[in-house]
């Protein structure tokens, strides 16, 4: 998936909120091989959407860039074979 579009969260730590920076991306879950089917996530004009997989709560944070997360760390970034 190296340089793909969308950007891809995961949420290992379980946490109940995160913020991002964008409205439209894809949630992993945890990352593999705890993840769950890749699944595009879009707020539209509400501005939080809840993963209907793992239950994560996504709130946008315009502050924060396309790939950034708050908490720090809940990037999805693909892992070489």
């Amino acid at each position: 998936m190296a340089g793909h579009g969308t950007p891809h969260f995961q949420n290992d730590a379980g946490h109940p909120v995160i913020e991002v920076g964008v409205t439209e991306f894809m949630c992993v879950g945890a990352n593999p091989p705890f993840d769950h089917p890749h699944v595009f996530l879009d707020m539209g004009d509400d501005g939080e959407k809840v993963c209907p997989y793992c239950s994560t709560l996504y709130k946008l944070n315009p502050a924060l860039g396309r790939d950034e997360t708050s908490p720090a760390g809940c990037t999805y970034l693909e892992r070489a074979a």
